[in-house]
């Protein structure tokens, strides 16, 4: 199994940063070389991609929305992941869920193998 455990959410003022992480556990994350990424959803919407890294840290994808702004990384002899966000605006307000997964194709599709429970994110204008 895989645990995945967010944290580093909050309030935050437009224009302002914030850094998401997540800590992952268990065997099969242990056992597996699995990719991960991030995903949010807003009030009222779907969940949406956001960012997505390979194992090894050498590949990163990003939706247009966040291209530039945010940037996703890892470490995995700390099994943590993180998302710095900058220059947040209030549209970028979402519960924001880290996932993992052993292929990184699934996890940019939407289809990871592991979900965490998410953490909020909001910014006001």
């Amino acid at each position: 199994q895989v645990q995945l455990v967010e944290s580093g959410g909050g309030l935050v003022q437009a224009g302002g940063s914030l850094r998401l992480s997540c800590a992952a556990s268990g065997r099969t994350f242990s056992n597996h070389a699995m990719a991960m990424g991030w995903f949010r959803q807003a009030p009222g919407k779907e969940r949406e991609f956001v960012a997505a890294v390979s194992w090894s840290g050498s590949s990163t994808y990003y939706a247009d929305s966040v291209k530039g702004p945010f940037t996703i990384s890892r470490d995995n002899a700390k099994k943590m992941l993180y998302l710095q966000m900058n220059s947040l605006k209030p549209e970028d307000t979402a519960v924001y869920y880290c996932a993992a997964g052993l292929t990184t194709w699934g996890v940019r599709t939407g289809t990871p193998d592991y979900w965490g429970q998410g953490t909020q994110v909001t910014v006001s204008s």
